[in-house]
């Protein structure tokens, strides 16, 4: 019997805890069809750290963080917190975790499935769309020195900093998941404007060339966010800076009818963070209404990517898929006022679908997108 998955669970904020107790079900359930066993700590972040710690990334956390093989985190973000310094603010918590985790890479893989309930665009604009976008994260505004507030608080400075080496290796890990994919790989940046932006394009031009059999296309930034909603399907895989990825990635919850429904995985560090791009939706904490298909789908990433788990990552994304498109469909993906699926209606259809799945399809991998 192989060793148990040694997984550090950082519930956090609001639905956070309702979207991982969720994924840890599942994960259970795949370890009962696939072989293997968990072995998960859990810590606190964000806000219920700053209440039971004082901090929102607490040492112990931090600890148990660099003792474990992956990290699942549900989500951070407390408005009781909204007017506290720095220090005290959950949002601090995450990205002090990704600074200590020394994840780079950010892939948000974002998909349309037929029937997946409801979204504001016309279903013949979004039908069959299929990308990812690749964010940078340990750069640019976020990270920036110098930054703060001028005495007084009248001006305030962030800074936008890139290095080459920094652009480059994403630039290398674009072109890689695009030659698993569609080998269409498209830059996203504010060359018009920024020189940050102009390094940055003037890298990818030069990566390109290690990569003839990958196609390279430029978008300014505004006309990406455009083109998101106009052509989603045209878009294979997107490589942008921290601000922006963050900006578009929400963006492109629409595509898929709910950001509810998106993972991600932080790839880079020896150890992978693994998250739905959701917040942490405190209005709804608690009721049964969130969805926990982005943390699923997350804890799927997390044994593709840190436990080479292939095939009972791509069976739990059928099963989430198939759920879905058996109308399973949580508050978030149907017209106001219709009926929808709680957490737990959720959780439990595709827990169903992934036992109940034919061994000759669980044989049967979905494209397997690996780290450069």
């Amino acid at each position: 019997m192989p060793s148990p998955l040694n997984i550090c669970l950082l519930p956090g904020d609001g639905i956070g805890p309702e979207v991982v107790d969720a994924a840890l079900e599942v994960l259970a359930a795949a370890g009962q069809r696939f072989g293997f066993t968990l072995a998960p700590t859990v810590q606190g972040i964000g806000g219920a750290a700053v209440r039971a710690s004082g901090v929102p990334l607490p040492e112990a956390t931090r600890a148990a963080v660099a003792a474990s093989q992956a990290v699942l985190l549900g989500a951070v973000g407390a408005p009781e917190f909204d007017a506290e310094p720095p220090a005290r603010k959950p949002e601090t918590g995450l990205l002090a975790l990704r600074q200590q985790l020394g994840c780079w890479a950010n892939l948000r893989p974002v998909r349309r499935v037929a029937g997946a309930g409801f979204t504001p665009l016309r279903e013949e604009v979004v039908a069959g769309a299929d990308l990812i976008v690749l964010r940078e994260l340990t750069g640019g505004l976020y990270f920036g020195e110098p930054r703060g507030f001028a005495p007084g608080r009248q001006s305030a400075c962030n800074t936008l900093r890139y290095s080459v080496e920094e652009i480059e290796r994403l630039a290398r890990f674009g072109f890689h998941l695009a030659r698993q994919r569609r080998r269409r790989l498209t830059s996203v940046d504010k060359a018009n404007v920024l020189e940050t932006s102009q390094l940055w394009r003037q890298v990818f031009q030069r990566v390109a060339a290690d990569y003839p059999d990958v196609q390279l296309d430029h978008l300014y930034v505004d006309n990406c966010a455009m083109q998101l909603i106009l052509r989603p399907t045209s878009f294979d895989v997107l490589a942008t800076e921290n601000l922006f990825g963050d900006i578009l990635s929400d963006e492109a919850g629409v595509l898929a009818g709910s950001l509810g429904l998106l993972p991600s995985a932080s790839l880079g560090g020896a150890i992978g963070l693994y998250e739905p791009v959701h917040g942490s939706a405190p209005d709804i904490a608690g009721k049964g209404w969130a969805n926990p298909l982005g943390a699923i789908l997350s804890a799927a990433l997390m044994l593709r990517h840190s436990f080479q788990l292939e095939a009972a990552a791509a069976a739990i994304e059928r099963a989430a898929e198939a759920a879905l498109q058996a109308g399973v469909l949580t508050r978030d993906l149907v017209a106001i006022g219709a009926p929808f699926a709680s957490t737990a209606d959720c959780t439990r259809a595709v827990i169903q679908r992934l036992a109940a799945e034919p061994a000759a399809i669980r044989a049967v991998p979905r494209r397997r997108l690996t780290s450069a």
